[in-house]
């Protein structure tokens, strides 16, 4: 195959000549009310320490509280206004099987006092797989709280893969990452877990540039059906989990050289979906938080999934966990976007943007790839742009005026 080298219902009018999407509109929505002006001091980075299999988990470092290097520092949190509401519905549904709190010196997750010079103070990534725009716009019957939040919130309508049909997940996640699947020591092309020879050196993607910000910023990885078996870095696929729908883990400066299930620095960065209700309520999520479902959520499928209706499990694993972090984002002036890795039988997916920045109802025909989401985190997090995906559109049609970056 030839690789790509870059390439609540408020009554309030959509803006610029949007479409609205049609559905029930979903809880936490958004409502008046401002997000906090002053920024709230980061919690400790916790990650998860590996059980059993004689194999140690990562020992207590530094808490995010210790410091601007550690994403803390307090500072004003965004002016803008919010438009949150009261959210329903718990976050998290796996079973991890995990213990132990893993920090690591020199690490940074950041804390929600972590600010960035931008509209946007917190970014949420979920990542869905396998579906095309017309399998989820307008598809009421299975995907109700989809339909509510595009409702509700922005989309867009000429969200494009970069790869052709036939291409497995793993690039596409690496892509969302680093701009690109190809590098001077790897291509990827499959869907195997990370390893020494599917891994990369490269240091070119944006965690790392996170990492090596002097904002104090911060990333967590949020990975649903973790446990003993994937490790405290989950570089190994169990259960439900896939290590190739979490991208952090190929890349060699955070998973280790090779990719260890034991490397600290990576253990302190990833955390089970359980964590993230707690992390919620303590104000201690990162600058920037990337959440993966497991198979059965994330409307790809396995094999002894409860849900065989692809579709209507993701958009009820989303009713259920997506209404807090909304209300995280209403209160901290933070925005979600939803993406899915490629289509089912065409190219063309769909992309949401819900924050209240985003304009109500609205459906931009602006093209977009994945490299549009790395630039996008890239300007709101004040980091450099990569050449990768310099080309590439931002998301800033999806916002209203002051609203992005």
């Amino acid at each position: 195959m030839t690789m790509v080298g870059g390439a609540e219902q408020s009554g309030v009018p959509a803006s610029g000549g949007a479409s609205a999407a049609m559905g029930a509109a979903p809880s936490g929505g958004r409502a008046g009310g401002a997000a906090p002006s002053s920024g709230t001091a980061g919690q400790p980075g916790d990650g998860i320490a590996e059980a059993g299999s004689g194999e140690s988990g990562a020992s207590s470092g530094p808490t995010a509280s210790a410091g601007a290097a550690d994403g803390a520092s307090s500072g004003a949190g965004g002016s803008a206004a919010g438009r949150g509401g009261a959210a329903s519905g718990g976050a998290g549904a796996s079973t991890a099987g995990v213990a132990g709190a893993a920090g690591n010196a020199g690490s940074s997750t950041g804390g929600s006092g972590s600010t960035v010079p931008s509209a946007i103070q917190v970014i949420f990534v979920v990542a869905l797989e396998n579906h095309d725009t017309t399998e989820i716009v307008g598809n009421t019957t299975d995907a109700p709280y989809l339909n509510g939040l595009l409702a509700s919130y922005a989309s867009a309508s000429n969200f494009v893969d970069q790869f052709a049909i036939s291409t497995p997940s793993e690039p596409h996640y690496i892509w969302m990452e680093a701009g690109t699947n190809e590098f001077d020591d790897r291509v990827f092309t499959g869907d195997s877990s990370p390893s020494a020879t599917n891994s990369t050196a490269d240091t070119n993607h944006l965690v790392t540039q996170i990492k090596n910000a002097a904002s104090g910023i911060g990333w967590l990885s949020y990975q649903e059906g973790l446990d003993a078996s994937t490790g405290a870095c989950p570089v190994s696929s169990s259960g439900h989990y896939v290590a190739r729908h979490n991208p952090f883990v190929f890349f060699r400066d955070v998973s280790g050289d090779p990719p260890s299930k034991t490397n600290t620095y990576c253990a302190a960065h990833h955390k089970a979906l359980d964590a993230l209700a707690l992390d919620l309520t303590n104000q201690a999520v990162a600058t920037f938080n990337f959440i993966t479902p497991d198979l059965c959520h994330d409307m790809h499928g396995q094999s002894g999934c409860p849900d065989k209706n692809l579709v209507h499990s993701g958009d009820d694993w989303l009713a259920s966990n997506l209404p807090p972090i909304i209300a995280y984002v209403n209160a901290h002036a933070g925005v979600i976007f939803i993406v899915w890795d490629e289509g089912d039988k065409t190219t063309k997916m769909p992309f949401l943007a819900v924050g209240p920045g985003t304009k109500q109802g609205y459906v931009s025909s602006v093209s977009y790839m994945h490299g549009s989401l790395l630039k996008s985190a890239e300007l709101i997090l004040g980091l450099p742009v990569s050449a990768r995906v310099a080309g590439d559109n931002d998301f800033a049609d999806l916002f209203e005026a002051g609203k992005f970056p």
